[in-house]
């Protein structure tokens, strides 16, 4: 069995300073690193200081790194520094599975440092020490907590659970906006010249990554053990996407997308215009949400993991994938539409909004194949006597998140593969000069 050895502390690739690798390290350093790195950081003035540690909490959940929460007090009282605290490390000793995706958090802290700069055109949890040890993989961050519930900010809203949501419509108009804010401004020049370095776009990479990971054959036994859970458990499937006809034509499809996965991908990464800085996960589990003095619905992002330049498409795919089916259906062109106007008044590229919807459509297909055709075989692990349940909405489902956001993604993949037919859009794709 292969065993992880826990080191306690490591110098910063950015400050130089010796940061904690745990809680524990954490907890021993207590309020003089704390001092250290919120000056070192610019947090905090040579002449101000962390005078104690008031709370010191684990914080479960998350798939990457051991979180904390902390309470913290300064010396003098500092209005308008974050007294309530998230940390996030990227190490987690204690799983090994966990501890695999520590590099996730590199990219994280650098937008963190980068938030920090005047004229960051997005709400973000406030920075207050953020740095990483590539060699070993091991990070610290440290932010502001976000006052869930209180302060006129919305309760966490959990993904795939929209259906409890009140106007979604205007929650993803907010994150929309924030998504294209970013990466518009980013496009046109006007965040930091290290931008270009720190978050460097290499197509190549770009292209490899998130690859269909199947063999037909073995995408086409997920189709038929799809088939058998729709036919089990209709009650928790659209009626189209379980009809023969739908089945048939969905394994007529699949080796077709997979053998021009390569084109398509190149596609995908071929036109500068859509390349852009962007949040990779912008669920409505990764915002908070408030009102604006104009009573409009605003939002911040936060959880930054794999942020990067990418195809802003994929970065609507990611913000977009929780969404109810029927704000797809009713309201997909007017989102793209507002997406592209943001983006421009950012002094981002004139999109084709065309052009943006299938770039998305082609990324629901690559991404569902890549990582969802399992979806029946873990919601049947996670949630036993399915046929008990009456509908997707029962309450195990939403006390669930990976049985619910399993079922859930699926059945918008497979829905928008049925009436969007897909097979005609890789028609019209194929045939495009």
């Amino acid at each position: 069995m292969t065993t992880t050895t826990v080191i306690d502390w490591v110098a910063g690739d950015a400050l130089a300073l010796r940061i904690p690798v745990h809680a524990g390290a954490l907890r021993d350093g207590g309020a003089d690193f704390l001092t250290a790195a919120f000056q070192a950081s610019g947090a905090l003035a040579a002449d101000q200081r962390v005078a104690g540690i008031t709370r010191f909490e684990d914080c479960p959940g998350g798939s990457t790194g051991r979180k904390l929460l902390l309470s913290v007090a300064y010396e003098p009282d500092i209005p308008g520094l974050p007294t309530e605290l998230f940390v996030k490390f990227s190490r987690d000793f204690d799983d090994a599975i966990r501890d695999r995706a520590k590099n996730q958090l590199e990219p994280e802290v650098r937008l963190a440092r980068l938030s920090r700069r005047p004229g960051f055109p997005i709400a973000v949890p406030a920075c207050l020490f953020a740095d990483y040890h590539r060699k070993s993989g091991s990070g610290l961050l440290i932010t502001q907590r976000i006052a869930f519930g209180s302060g006129g900010i919305e309760p966490l809203h959990d993904k795939c659970r929209d259906y409890d949501l009140p106007e979604p419509l205007a929650h993803y108009r907010a994150l929309i906006k924030a998504l294209a804010r970013l990466a518009g401004t980013h496009q046109a020049g006007r965040l930091s010249a290290d931008v270009a370095s720190e978050f460097a776009f290499d197509a190549e990479q770009a292209i490899a990554s998130d690859r269909i990971r199947y063999s037909e054959q073995q995408l086409l036994n997920r189709v038929a053990r799809y088939a058998e859970f729709a036919e089990r458990y209709p009650q928790l499937l659209p009626a189209q996407i379980r009809t023969p006809e739908f089945l048939s034509q969905l394994g007529c499809d699949i080796p077709r997308f997979l053998q021009q996965e390569q084109p398509i991908r190149r596609l995908l990464h071929s036109r500068p215009e859509f390349i852009a800085l962007c949040h990779w996960n912008a669920n409505i589990d990764n915002a908070w949400f408030w009102r604006g003095a104009d009573g409009e619905l605003e939002c911040g992002l936060m959880d930054w993991g794999r942020v990067g330049q990418m195809s802003v498409a994929l970065a609507l795919f990611g913000a977009l994938s929780a969404a109810e089916i029927g704000l797809w259906d009713a309201h997909l062109y007017e989102l793209l539409t507002l997406f592209a106007d943001e983006f421009h008044g950012c002094g981002g590229a004139a999109l084709d909004v065309e052009a943006l919807k299938t770039h998305l459509l082609l990324w629901v297909a690559l991404m569902g194949l890549a990582w969802l055709l399992d979806a029946p075989a873990l919601i049947q692990a996670q949630i036993a006597d399915l046929s008990a349940i009456e509908s997707r909405r029962d309450p195990r489902f939403g006390a669930n998140e990976t049985a619910r956001v399993q079922l859930h993604m699926l059945s918008t993949v497979l829905h928008l593969w049925q009436t969007e037919d897909f097979s005609r859009l890789l028609d019209r794709v194929l045939a495009a000069p």
